[in-house]
């Protein structure tokens, strides 16, 4: 029958049938028949079952325009006898959505328009069922269905832009960078993916390789202070470059990479710079600069002063930051010595190119000439600072040295001189204002400062410019010192020492500084019976026993005296007390104890008894401050009990003071010994009012009776004008003289504070009655 020439159908063939090669390639990728081992299949022949059908490969075109579905191709069983109990059944890569099968005539269509770049084959399976039972009448066999390309896909580059660089003065052909186009289509079917490279843009400077894409110079001896930047515009073409391709282009950036090829220039042949003679050392005068077309290192340069009258005076520096010479002084300006030099300077490049050699030289030369200006200048001393040297205890008005210092504008030397105060704040020293004498005001002492730093001024007349110059004045020393013990010693000795046994090693120290080395000389000064000295003529000396068996209790410590002397001129000694303690020892030597506290215990009681002796007595302590405690705490028994009682009530105003025990109120002693009043005292429960107080007049004399005593008190308080402005309540605790109760007062109340029997006060009289009843009615009511 008439089928597609990319249809391959055999119908029920077998293994003398034409299509036995594709038969052969199916039986090599089918699975092992079942029921027959490897084994078998190695060792015998093996018969095959029959296959109705078979197929390899479908082609279909990308991109199909047509309307409609496509036609791919028809499957056939010999099975199918075309009764429609045969169904035809796809399966694979698409199928049921790309693909689609007829299932009772085989035919085989594509949905959509396919695209191979997406997918360029489907691996798919069919087989053939029947209808009515769903048995299998052919296996499944797989083919290909497989996507033949089309231009479809123009050439992409990876980058839109590209950047490159390429030496300036490079020869044709020089490389300058490789760009790549990828095609999208098959490259194995027909010229869809050959590409060809052309310049749309850059000639005549550039040039690409057709084949490969590498762009070169094409014209020699670029240079790239004319012209730096280039910008070139590459395609790439499918087809081969064939009427019809499709195309992509791309950018490149292409900069010339200096070198160099230009020398350094100075614009001017001759510079001319001022600078003031007060210009210091190091400073700049002025910067000049040549000009280099060059960029980066290649523009770097180097100045030097090749000759000149100022060659020893100034100097020239390069600053690498701005390209530019900077002439600095190397000597001190002297407006009034020269006040004209001259300078040859050359400028060379860093970094020379071989290659552009005969382009030089790549150096040039310059003028300058540096004028000095004149600069009212301050006085100069004649040095930097000054060192001088005196003795100590040297008198005040004594020359320590001398300092000078002239005016350098003029000859007459006017110069004043003083000394800056904030560095002598002690006012040690003084300086003769016209010819700079320093001299010492007060004596000096090395043990207190061995060196004084001054300032000295120097100040010009005419325009009052000062300088400053550091003056230190050593003080030498002078030996005014005695010598002394180096440190404190606490020195002992045993009860049970022996004679000539050392006790203590001492040392001396000197504040003076000697010439060589101290030399101190030490003696006792008095011949001491107990002790002795030895010099061991190394500026120390051993104390040594003169006698053995000292006893605490006859003496607890000596005082032994030492003297001390230097060998300087003049000789200086002292005398220092070493305090030797008597202490009790073991038999090693060892100190068990000093103090006289353990020896008395040692004479007397142990430390035992004596702890327990204190605590005892702190134990007795305590429980009488504890029963003085508790009976202060008992309640007394109020003297009124009810507030209903029958006499005047007294109103209380919170003013009652301190009791009786309140002195500040009134005074117990007057009302004991009216004869002892002291007229001119002042009431102390209130403020005086008048600067003149209101003076008392004094109680009645003679014992009078209680009640005019207490009535003309009463009269005193009322016409008092310098009272309270209320009531106040005072006890005088005085019952006058001849009263049968004898007093009543709390301060001759008995000790005690038990109940008591009061009916002796039924017999006192009816001026008693009142208190009677209360007394002997709360007893009762006590009992009850």
């Amino acid at each position: 029958p008439s089928i597609p020439h990319f249809l391959l159908v055999c119908v029920w063939v077998t293994r003398e049938n034409l299509c036995s090669p594709i038969d052969r390639y199916l039986e090599s990728q089918r699975e092992p028949v079942p029921g027959i081992s490897t084994s078998d299949r190695d060792g015998q022949t093996l018969h095959r079952t029959k296959r109705g059908w078979m197929w390899n490969s479908f082609f279909l075109l990308e991109e199909w325009t047509g309307t409609g579905k496509q036609y791919v191709g028809k499957l056939h069983s010999d099975m199918d006898h075309e009764d429609g109990s045969v169904k035809y059944v796809l399966t694979g890569d698409g199928a049921g959505t790309v693909f689609e099968i007829d299932e009772n005539s085989g035919d085989i269509h594509a949905t959509r328009r396919l695209d191979r770049e997406e997918k360029a084959l489907y691996t798919l399976s069919a087989k053939a069922v029947n209808k009515t039972s769903g048995q299998d009448l052919e296996r499944a066999s797989e083919f290909i269905i497989k996507i033949h390309d089309i231009n479809d896909n123009e050439p992409k580059f990876a980058k839109d832009t590209y950047v490159a660089s390429v030496s300036e003065m490079s020869n044709v052909g020089a490389f300058v960078m490789r760009v790549t186009a990828t095609d999208a289509d098959d490259e194995a079917y027909g010229n869809s993916a050959k590409l060809v490279y052309s310049i749309l843009q850059g000639q005549p400077y550039f040039s690409v390789e057709p084949e490969t894409g590498v762009i070169r110079t094409a014209l020699p001896n670029m240079i790239r202070e004319n012209r730096e930047h280039y910008q070139v515009v590459i395609q790439a073409k499918d087809m081969a470059g064939q009427m019809g391709g499709l195309s992509g282009t791309t950018t490149v950036n292409i900069t010339l990479q200096d070198v160099n090829n230009s020398p350094p220039r100075f614009p001017h042949s001759t510079y001319h710079i001022s600078t003031p003679e007060s210009a210091g050392i190091g400073s700049s005068v002025g910067r000049i600069k040549a000009y280099d077309a060059d960029v980066g290192e290649n523009a770097e340069m180097w100045y030097s002063i090749l000759d000149g009258d100022g060659q020893d005076v100034f100097n020239i520096i390069t600053d690498s930051t701005s390209q530019e010479g900077v002439i600095t002084v190397k000597k001190q300006l002297d407006y009034e010595s020269k006040r004209l030099y001259s300078l040859r300077v050359q400028v060379t490049n860093t970094h020379i190119d071989r290659r552009f050699e005969q382009l030089g030289p790549f150096s040039d030369t310059a003028v300058v000439r540096i004028t000095v200006t004149d600069v009212d200048e301050p006085p100069v001393f004649n040095r930097a600072l000054y060192i001088f040297e005196v003795d100590e205890d040297t008198p005040a008005g004594s020359s320590v040295g001398t300092v000078s210092a002239r005016d350098p504008d003029t000859i007459n030397h006017l110069v004043k001189y003083t000394i800056d105060r904030h560095t002598d704040l002690e006012r040690l020293f003084s300086i003769d204002s016209n010819n700079g004498t320093i001299s010492t005001l007060q004596g000096l002492d090395r043990e207190t400062s061995k060196w004084h730093n001054i300032s000295v001024l120097a100040t010009e007349l005419s325009t009052a410019l000062q300088t400053r110059v550091p003056v230190f004045i050593k003080v030498r020393d002078v030996n005014d010192n005695a010598p002394e013990f180096a440190m404190y010693y606490e020195t002992f000795v045993c009860e049970n020492v022996k004679a000539g046994q050392l006790i203590q090693t001492i040392s001396a120290v000197d504040t003076d500084e000697p010439l060589v080395g101290h030399k101190f000389v030490f003696s006792l000064s008095t011949i001491n019976p107990n002790f002795t000295i030895f010099d061991n003529e190394d500026n120390t000396a051993r104390i040594l026993t003169r006698r053995g068996s000292f006893n605490r209790r006859e003496m607890s410590s000596y005082l032994l005296p030492v003297v001390i002397s230097d060998n300087d001129y003049p000789i200086q000694s002292s005398t220092s007390t070493l305090t030797v303690r008597v202490c009790a020892c073991d038999s090693r030597g060892n100190v068990q104890t000093c103090s006289n506290e353990a020896l008395l215990l040692s004479a007397g009681l142990s430390t035992g008894a004596l702890v327990a002796i204190l605590l005892c007595i702190l134990i007795l302590l305590m429980i009488v401050v504890l029963f003085a405690a508790l009976r202060r705490q008992k309640k007394k028994e109020p003297l009124i009990i009810s507030k209903e009682d029958v006499r005047d009530n007294v109103v209380s105003y919170n003013d009652e003071g301190g009791g009786e025990e309140d002195t500040q109120a009134f005074d117990i002693g007057t009302l004991r010994n009216p004869e002892v009043i002291d007229t001119n005292k002042l009431r102390r429960d209130i403020m005086p009012e008048m600067l003149f107080p209101f003076r008392r007049t004094s109680p009645i004399k003679d014992n009078t009776d209680v009640r005019d005593f207490i009535n003309g008190r009463l009269q005193e308080n009322d016409s008092d004008p310098t009272a309270p402005p209320y009531d106040s309540l005072a006890t005088y605790a005085y019952e006058g003289n001849g009263s049968l109760a004898e007093s009543l007062s709390s301060l001759e109340s008995a000790a005690t504070e038990g109940d008591q029997e009061f009916e002796y006060l039924s017999h006192w009289g009816p001026q008693f009655k009142k208190l009677a009843d209360m007394y002997i009615g709360q007893e009762s009511q006590r009992e009850t």
